[in-house]
């Protein structure tokens, strides 16, 4: 599974759509030390969490749910 690193910790980042999504949350609040190759980001480590938390939410908004009655 490929990771994208945050801090000193990683999260699993299925793709480089993954590493988009980050780019474009880092436009709106920086958090992006430095953008290491095509997978991996090093982020603040006191921004992890909000981070994680942000990435989760908007992967949700992605992801299809087949809705059953």
């Amino acid at each position: 599974m490929k990771t994208c690193k945050f801090g000193t910790s990683s999260c699993p980042c299925s793709d480089s759509a993954v590493k988009q999504i980050l780019l474009t949350m880092n436009d709106k609040a920086p958090f992006i030390i430095e953008d290491l190759d095509d997978n991996h980001i090093l982020i603040k480590a006191d921004e992890e969490y909000r981070v994680r938390r942000e990435l989760e939410a908007e992967l949700e908004k992605n992801t299809y749910s087949l809705e059953t009655s």
